[in-house]
């Protein structure tokens, strides 16, 4: 997989107060893109971050309906990723890639 791909796959880190409670269980959340697969999810993070991936779970987030000056609008759904990693392994995601 070339390293385009990863970087098209892994959208962005997810840092919320949920999400940081799956670090306990050496975990780190993902926004990565709609189309990607479990796979390709598990070899994007192998190589971006150099590290043994243990088990990749995902699930679509359903956009939600907002209102703006008015207007009723609508979020887009987006995929996240659950990555647990090996022990031992760590991403640190408030470093730069």
């Amino acid at each position: 997989m070339s390293n385009i791909k990863n970087y098209q796959t892994i959208l962005k880190p997810i840092v919320t107060e949920k999400s940081s409670l799956g670090s306990e269980y050496n975990q780190v959340t993902f926004q990565v893109a709609n189309e990607s697969s479990k796979k390709e999810i598990k070899e994007a993070i192998e190589n971006i971050f150099k590290v043994k991936v243990k088990k990749v779970n995902t699930l679509i987030v359903k956009g939600k309906r907002k209102a703006f000056r008015g207007t009723i609008g609508r979020r887009s759904n987006y995929k996240k990723a659950f990555i647990t990693l090996e022990d031992g392994q760590t991403i640190d995601i408030n470093a730069g890639i």
